[in-house]
Parts: structure tokens; C-alpha cells; sequence
């Protein structure tokens, strides 16, 4: 009793975070007024590029990648036709963004009018308005103080993994790393909306970050400066600090992509997350964390329904279905609805051939937030579960914490599907995922609640390495 009421207390905590977040300060929107509408194009025709010639638009690591798993390069790998960008520019628009994989542009304008010389190109399919400026922001990209270490009662002498013991132990991941498998040689994109102080921690010091993207409009002066949900999922991941905490995959390295835009809740984030996912694709990572979920916009957008959860009928979701026919593993958070009217996993996670994952307690019951599923076309989802509520993490302040929710769930199971898949190298990115939801708890009777349960990765390495 006294653990559940702790557990209420802390989800207790997070909501009233999030409300007095949202009852900051507010100011004047020196964007407004901006609108952005997505165009889609009919086609690639004119193009510069082919795909005989994939190094003027892919990494040697992503080309090598599709190699090793006898992945061809299609359509959908081309850019963008530059010259009907070109065209779309000259109708008084700037585009901010471009998806290949869906073959559309963003197009940023100040009056709604000039959006009807653009859907009069021939080579343009459709314009839908994403985004609208909003009248008022609050200021996010702001510094703040942070932990020049951690305190000394968080030191745990009996285990090197410190706070974070339970969470990797649970799933037999610690093997892996007995084995040195602790993701070196692997590149894990966190597609997130804020990273803060993370270059700034100690503790991160010693992780391996290839580099960082911001692909939200307008862009912000840093990612370090956003939020810190992206701090606290890339630390699952990626700290080693023994006997206060080692995440999953402290020697993976990592690529930091802002996606999320804090400020509203508007279908832009969707392309966002496509052009995110693209640019992880482009530079050759091998795995996706996406701790994100949407289906519910601000009041003048639509918002999704139940019956698009079928993995294709979202632009996001169509987009991460094409993460795994690209050779990556996307490892997405099942959302935490399950407590609302929603209560279904958000989009992206009914996309196929990803790992969805939910949220158990401590206790190894069910989080109740966990969203559930199954998708609309009868797939089990979530796939597997980790420990969410709490999950141990460390904060844009440079401190451990307990916090709630999927989206810590989800990066404690993407750091070990690194060590997995480092360990057995020839397999695909379907043959790692199916073996980690082999390996799970519940696989005789996977259900909607705990998928295929909490995996053994252990298990799945052994059965790996015998196949």
C-alpha cells in the first residue's frame, strides 16, 4: 500500500509540473503571424539523383547497413526533386523542411492567399495547413543550474550500477555487459524535444554524442537549452558512473535530434518526426529511441481516431513503419493514455516492425498510464515492457530521479537491443526484435496490457547465437 501510494504521489508531482509549466510567462510571438503547410508531390521526376549513386545522399555507414541486411534502396530513399523545391520557393514560401521518405516539403508562409499559387504547380498532389503560429510562447530555451556531481546518499557500494540496479537487472541485461556487449560500435538516434545541460554534466561527459539536430521551426539557439526529457532518456542510455548509475548502453554512441515542438500540439511534429527519422537513416544509426507519441492536437487541428491505428494511416506512423526496411530498429514509447479517454497506444507506436514499449511498476505490475492496445489491423502491442513508474534517471539539473512514464521505459529497452545487436552482429533489425519479444515473460499468451512481457536479453542472446 504504502509503494502505490507512493507511486500516485509521484505521478501526482508530474502533473502539477506540467501544469505550472504551462501557467508560466508568457510572450508576444514575433513568429505570428506564420503559417505552414504540408506539400505533397506527385512524383520525383527530374531528379539528380539515383539511387546507383547513393553516397551523394546517404552515409557509407547507412549504405553499409542496407548491405549487410540484403536491404535494397528504393524511391522513397531519393530527396526531394530540388527543382520543384526551387518552384515552391519562387510561390513566396521557405521551406523548413523536406521528407523524402513521403515526399513532401514544408512550406512556410505569412498569408494564407499565397498558398493557391502552390497548389496550382503540376507536380504538387495536396497542401494541408500543419501549423499555425500561436500569439503567445513561453520562453523555454532558457540555462538553468545544474548538479556538479551527484550526492553522495546516492551511491549504492553493493551494486556498480548504482540507482539504476533494478531497471537493467530485471530484463537480464547486465549480462550483456558481463560479456562486454555494452553497445560499442552501435549509433543510437534520440529523437526527443530538448536535451538540457547535457553538455554541460559531468555525468555526460564521457558519452559518445556524434552530433546534434534541431529540425523544429523556428529552430532554437541550442538543444542543450530545451527540456529535459531528452536528458532523462538519453541517460538511461548512455551515463557510466559506477555505483551511482550505468545506463543500458554507455558506449554506444548517440546522435541528439530535437523533434518535438513544447510550445504547441500541431500535426507539424508528425513531419517532424519524419524528417528527424530521416536524418537518423542518412548518418547511419542503427537504432531510433523515440520517447514521443501523438494523436490528440489543439483546439482547430483534427485529431486522430481509433480506427488510424493501423500503422499506415498517420503520416508519422506511415513513416515509422519504413524505419525497420531501412535496416534500423525503432524503439518507440507505447504512450501514457491508458488512465484518459484515449487510453490506446499513441501514434507512432502502432507502426509495423518496431519494439513498443510499455510501462510496469517496480513490482513488476502494470503501470496503470501504460497505454494499451492492440492496433486496429489485431496486432499485440505494446510488444514488451520495461520498468516506468518509476524508472530511475538523471535530470537536466545533473541529478538522480525518479520519474513516470513510457518514455523511460523505452530507452532502458533501445540501450540493450544495442548490446543485443552487438553481440550478435549478423543478425537483421526483424530477426534482434523478434527475439527479444521471444524471450519475453508473457510469450505464451502475449496481451495488450504487457505485450510479450518483460524480455530476457540473456535468453535472446543465447537463442541467438544457436540460430
Amino acid at each position: 500500500m504504502q509503494r502505490l501510494l507512493i507511486t500516485w504521489i509521484l505521478l501526482l508531482t508530474a502533473i502539477n509540473s506540467c501544469w505550472a509549466q504551462s501557467r508560466s510567462t508568457k510572450v508576444r510571438n514575433k513568429e505570428c503571424p506564420s503559417y505552414i503547410y504540408r506539400v505533397t508531390l506527385r512524383d520525383k521526376q527530374n531528379s539528380p539523383y539515383s539511387i546507383d549513386h547513393p553516397s551523394r545522399f546517404l552515409s557509407r555507414r547507412s549504405i553499409e547497413r542496407r548491405r549487410k541486411q540484403n536491404l535494397p534502396l528504393d524511391s522513397t530513399d531519393l530527396p526531394v526533386t530540388p527543382k520543384y523545391v526551387r518552384q515552391i520557393e519562387s510561390s513566396r514560401a521557405v521551406i523548413i523542411g523536406e521528407s523524402k521518405w513521403n515526399n513532401t516539403v514544408l512550406a512556410q508562409m505569412k498569408d494564407t492567399s499565397d498558398v493557391q499559387r502552390i497548389r496550382q504547380l503540376p507536380f504538387v498532389m495536396d497542401c494541408k495547413m500543419v501549423w499555425k503560429a500561436p500569439d503567445s510562447i513561453a520562453p523555454t530555451a532558457l540555462k538553468t543550474k545544474y548538479e556538479e556531481s551527484f550526492h553522495e546518499w546516492d551511491s549504492v557500494a553493493s551494486s556498480p550500477y548504482g540507482r539504476a540496479d533494478a531497471q537493467i537487472k530485471v530484463v537480464n541485461g547486465n549480462r550483456l555487459h558481463d560479456i562486454n556487449c555494452m553497445g560499442e560500435g552501435m549509433m543510437i538516434g534520440v529523437l526527443d524535444g530538448g536535451f538540457k545541460n547535457v553538455d554541460k554534466i559531468p555525468a555526460f561527459s564521457k558519452v559518445d554524442i556524434k552530433g546534434t539536430r534541431d529540425v523544429v521551426y523556428p529552430t532554437s539557439p541550442s538543444v542543450f537549452y530545451e527540456i529535459d526529457h531528452g536528458t532523462k532518456v538519453l541517460s538511461t542510455m548512455a551515463i557510466q558512473h559506477p555505483n551511482y548509475y550505468i545506463g543500458t548502453a554507455p558506449k554506444a554512441s548517440y546522435w541528439l535530434v530535437r523533434c518535438e515542438d513544447t510550445q504547441t500540439e500541431q500535426e507539424i511534429e508528425e513531419d517532424y518526426w519524419a524528417i528527424a527519422a530521416e536524418f537518423a537513416d542518412s548518418v547511419g544509426c542503427d537504432l531510433i529511441n523515440s520517447s514521443l507519441g501523438y494523436n490528440d492536437f489543439d483546439k482547430g487541428y483534427e485529431s486522430h481516431k481509433l480506427w488510424q491505428l493501423d500503422g499506415h494511416s498517420t503520416l508519422i506512423s506511415k513513416s515509422a513503419s519504413l524505419a525497420a526496411k531501412k535496416g534500423m530498429i525503432l524503439v518507440n514509447s507505447a504512450g501514457n493514455s491508458g488512465m484518459g479517454p484515449w487510453k490506446k497506444i499513441t501514434f507512432p507506436a502502432d507502426a509495423d516492425d518496431c519494439l513498443t514499449v510499455g510501462a510496469v511498476t517496480d513490482m513488476l505490475t502494470n503501470a496503470p498510464f501504460s497505454s494499451v492496445g492492440p492496433t486496429q489491423d489485431g496486432r499485440v502491442k505494446p510488444d514488451v515492457v520495461a520498468i516506468g513508474s518509476p524508472a530511475t534517471v538523471v535530470t537536466g539539473r545533473g541529478s538522480i530521479a525518479e520519474d513516470m512514464g513510457t518514455s523511460f521505459a523505452a530507452p532502458i529497452i533501445c540501450g540493450l537491443t544495442a548490446c543485443l545487436w552487438q553481440a550478435l552482429p549478423g543478425k537483421t533489425a526483424l530477426e534482434v526484435m523478434e527475439l527479444i519479444r521471444q524471450s519475453g515473460n508473457n510469450k505464451e499468451h502475449p496481451d495488450n496490457v504487457f505485450g510479450y512481457g518483460l524480455p530476457n536479453f540473456w535468453r535472446a542472446y543465447m537463442v541467438g547465437k544457436m540460430k
